[in-house]
């Protein structure tokens, strides 16, 4: 699938914000370095996208949104836009994904979307990628990434989800610290009581995760009886 995007469509339903489209870019994130806040990159197709720990995102042509976001920085910033892309995601297609601690959407316990936010030059740039109508994924994105499209069957309206997320990210990020926290330990079946492998470097550890602390990490009792707190990703559902 390889669909454009229709732009001008979003340009309207969002008037006073800057947006650059890019049917084709390395990656929203880089684009967005320079702009002022509030300006929104979009791109059709990314060759480049960024994950977590250097990881690419797979950015299938005119199947997913690859959107970048400028913000003054802020704490929690990525736990307020998950809960804006669950928001959003529900509004226009009814399906409630998780939220996996602390910037992975979850459906059918895999990833359908994923937030980065990155500092530069003094601003917080914020990168969602979100597998809409995606109709399969590379043999090693296989067993863990999720579309919109094939966990409900339909194809979906990247910018009605575009439409509504922006706005949806103004509000979540305007929230203070203690709303943010206590919307993500509701709407995250990973922010507390649940049994977790956090694969970090040199050795994995494994415990319950026991809810999040004043500054959004997240808090694990590991199975010594010791507690832990987690600074990163890499947190996944322990094998039963």
């Amino acid at each position: 699938m390889n669909v454009a995007m229709n732009i001008e469509l979003i340009r309207r339903a969002l008037p006073d914000r800057r947006i650059d489209y890019h049917p084709t870019i390395d990656s929203t994130m880089r684009a967005a370095a320079g702009l002022p806040p509030g300006a929104i990159v979009l791109a059709g197709e990314q060759t480049a996208g960024q994950g977590r720990h250097g990881h690419t995102w797979h950015s299938e042509p005119g199947a997913g949104i690859y959107c970048s976001i400028v913000f003054h920085p802020a704490p929690v910033l990525t736990l307020a836009i998950g809960l804006a892309a669950v928001e959003a995601i529900t509004e226009v297609t009814g399906l409630v994904c998780d939220l996996r601690w602390p910037n992975d959407l979850m459906l059918g316990g895999r990833k359908s979307a994923g937030i980065l936010v990155q500092l530069v030059d003094g601003l917080a740039i914020a990168g969602i990628g979100i597998n809409v109508n995606h109709a399969a994924f590379p043999p090693d994105l296989a067993a863990e990434a999720a579309s919109l499209r094939l966990y409900s069957g339909r194809e979906w309206s990247r910018e009605d989800i575009l439409v509504a997320l922006i706005p949806a990210v103004e509000r979540f990020a305007a929230l203070s610290i203690e709303e943010v926290l206590d919307l993500f330990s509701h709407a995250s079946s990973y922010a507390s009581g649940r049994r977790v492998v956090v694969h970090q470097p040199g050795n994995d550890i494994e415990g319950v995760t026991a809810g999040l602390d004043a500054a959004g990490f997240l808090k694990l009792r590991k199975d010594d009886g010791t507690h832990t707190l987690l600074l990163a990703g890499g947190v996944r559902a322990a094998s039963s």
